[in-house]
């Protein structure tokens, strides 16, 4: 069973349908671009799923730009690919696996381990010369039945309760200058929540978008914790995407338990009463109305 990252010699190995393979190509600024690169050309016998249409709920407003669909979607959404209790699924995305994270936390959250990420993604896979195939594709359905981890995950009240605890580690997955609100492109508020620590999620990739090996990731990650337990970290970045990236490398370095807040930024900035720090050090832009 492939838990974390799988190379592309394996999966050029498996392309016979023994292993479920889904394209998460994205972007977020253009929803229609990563399905058109798929039907441009993809690996043979992969499925497309798209982040707004097929791995996150509607939006309202003030519950993050990309929500956690409800079980129920969920499942119906994971039959429908095909996947079953005996189905290794691999993902990849463009390059750095971001998107297909999303997607292998989710497969985890309702009781899927047999999921990896294909390392270096589909620009690896390209690189290499390796087999594409043009057009739609699809599986026979199946009946997929989750058992739900609630330890997985923190909702936005349990977030706020660990503000200013200790014992709580909230990392921040997005790339610095959003996370000390120099720069927010998506979001209406810059900033992040307080006391938070920044570990940008490509921090754990080559520049070619390859996971980085398991005792460096260790290393740089027991550096951020400072001597928290994994299960006392919580990540959150914009919109509960990029935050699985990291959760997925400290998996892959052999430090499970961390749990993701799904809303992220997108849902914590969506409400004026709740207090935001700007500047690498957590300087207050805003105070929390009593």
């Amino acid at each position: 069973m492939l838990k974390t990252i799988v190379s592309t010699e394996a999966l050029a190995a498996h392309l016979d349908g023994s292993w479920l393979i889904v394209d998460c190509r994205y972007d977020l600024r253009d929803e229609a671009w990563g399905q058109e690169q798929y039907r441009a050309a993809h690996i043979p016998g992969a499925l497309y799923a798209s982040l707004s249409r097929d791995l996150a709920s509607a939006p309202t407003g003030s519950n993050g730009r990309h929500p956690i669909p409800c079980v129920e979607d969920l499942e119906a959404t994971f039959g429908r690919f095909g996947i079953t209790s005996g189905s290794q699924v691999v993902i990849y995305d463009q390059d750095t696996g971001m998107f297909a994270s999303r997607m292998w936390w989710m497969l985890r959250y309702l009781g899927h381990d047999a999921a990896a990420v294909l390392d270096g993604g589909w620009a690896k896979w390209i690189r290499e010369g390796r087999a594409v195939r043009a057009g739609d594709e699809s599986r026979p359905a199946a009946v997929f039945q989750g058992h739900r981890r609630k330890d997985l995950r923190l909702p936005i009240q349990d977030v706020q309760a660990a503000v200013g605890d200790p014992s709580v580690l909230l990392v921040d997955a997005r790339a610095p200058e959003r996370f000390e609100g120099k720069d927010e492109p998506l979001d209406r508020v810059p900033g992040h929540i307080p006391g938070a620590v920044n570990h940008f999620y490509k921090r754990n990739v080559t520049d070619e978008g390859a996971m980085l090996p398991a005792d460096t990731l260790r290393r740089q990650f027991e550096e951020l914790l400072a001597g928290h337990a994994p299960d006392q970290v919580v990540m959150y970045c914009g919109s509960g995407v990029s935050a699985c990236h990291n959760l997925l490398a400290m998996e892959h370095a052999g430090l499970p338990g961390a749990r993701l807040y799904p809303g992220s930024w997108s849902e914590w900035s969506s409400d004026p009463a709740r207090p935001v720090e700007t500047g690498p050090g957590g300087n207050v832009k805003r105070e929390s109305k009593k």
